[in-house]
């Protein structure tokens, strides 16, 4: 049941996703897991709903949704297909840069291809020996007729094998925050080489090592201040974690749902296995947790929306929602029992994804620092 409590304009797109989701996103999930691929026809059926242009304005293309429709739409994909809730968190947060740092005519130019599906953005930050501590990247952009050279690596992108564009951070003075420059670079350069990974989930999104091999970007894509790349970008991090607790809960929710479902249908010394405390316990713990983690993300996108500090509750939400979510999910599959221990069902996949939420865009460790700083 949609939350009864969201104002009516949210409750009904939320209606609207989840029947998209349920139909379009849900039967094709394992598929596309197995194809380590999405369908660019799904990504345009996703932006023709609005799903990619939440953050854009509408006179650039998009919904001028608020963060919590933002975060409630992922949650609804996150339900049917959690590798589908990183297209709405990539656009959302290249998206939140772009129209918060960027100047007029690069917004006119690279929102409206994003908000429509024409392009799917990557993220590149992390570094073969940078990833927590993102303030000392080491790739280098160096200065050369009227733009900048690109040239190091970039890792664990995701959409890496796959984004058209990408949000590069690279160092163009000395040492520190300070020193990084963003760019919204054309990954289909020939001067850019990927190679995937081989995931244990989150396949379709074709997770990759980039490799800039002295890629050249004209001064006009470089986003905000040269220096100033690094704080504008991670600005909109403190959102997108709360966006990404938010698809964790999704799809754990939906295991649970089955789960609770299976114990009305299973029977067992006659009687639905429901009625047993050891079944019914663990799962209302488990959806009073989800529902716990939800209120705290919720929470972290209100206050985005009420332009107050946000950093404490959405780094909060990121370390415990994909923790809270693994367990349900695990315990969900349990409940089930031998026959959640195939590919016939999608609850072991739900885990492997989660799995991969709980490493992406900061560890539980790295966002507890941010909270205790």
């Amino acid at each position: 049941m949609i939350d009864p409590l969201l104002p009516a304009h949210t409750a009904a797109f939320a209606e609207a996703v989840r029947g998209f989701a349920s139909t379009r996103l849900r039967p094709g999930y394992q598929a596309r897991e197995r194809e380590g691929r999405f369908d660019p026809e799904l990504i345009k059926e996703m932006a023709r709903l609005g799903l990619l242009g939440l953050r854009a304005p509408a006179e650039l293309g998009g919904e001028g949704a608020d963060a919590v429709t933002t975060g409630i739409a992922a949650e609804e994909v996150g339900r049917a297909d959690l590798s589908a809730g990183y297209l709405i968190n990539n656009t959302a947060l290249a998206t939140e840069v772009l129209v918060g740092a960027g100047n007029p005519e690069q917004q006119r130019r690279f929102v409206p291809e994003i908000a429509t599906g024409q392009v799917v953005p990557a993220l590149c930050l992390t570094e073969p020996q940078h990833g927590s501590d993102a303030a000392a990247i080491e790739m280098r952009a160096r200065r050369h007729d009227g733009g900048w050279v690109l040239s190091g690596e970039k890792t664990s992108i995701t959409f890496g094998m796959s984004a058209a564009t990408g949000l590069v951070l690279a160092r163009t003075g000395g040492d520190g925050a300070r020193g990084i420059t963003a760019f919204y670079v054309d990954l289909r350069d020939a001067a850019v080489t990927r190679s995937p990974f081989r995931d244990m989930g989150g396949v379709a999104i074709g997770r990759a090592s980039l490799h800039f091999d002295e890629l050249l970007v004209p001064d006009d894509r470089v986003v905000g201040d040269v220096g100033g790349g690094f704080t504008q970008v991670m600005h909109g991090f403190e959102f997108a974690r709360a966006v990404i607790a938010l698809i964790c809960i999704g799809a754990a929710s939906a295991s649970i749902d089955e789960a609770l479902q299976h114990a009305r249908d299973r029977t067992a010394f006659g009687q639905p296995i429901g009625r047993f405390q050891g079944v019914a316990f663990t799962l209302v713990e488990h959806s009073t947790k989800l529902a716990a983690a939800r209120l705290l993300a919720l929470r972290a996108l209100e206050l985005k929306d009420r332009g107050l500090d946000h950093a404490v509750e959405s780094n909060m939400a990121k370390w415990w929602a994909p923790r809270v979510a693994v367990e349900a999910a695990h315990d969900a599959l349990l409940t089930f029992g031998h026959s959640a221990y195939s590919d016939e069902y999608p609850l072991g996949q739900r885990i492997r994804d989660i799995i991969g939420l709980e490493l992406g865009d900061g560890t539980a460790n790295i966002t507890k620092l941010v909270v205790a700083r």
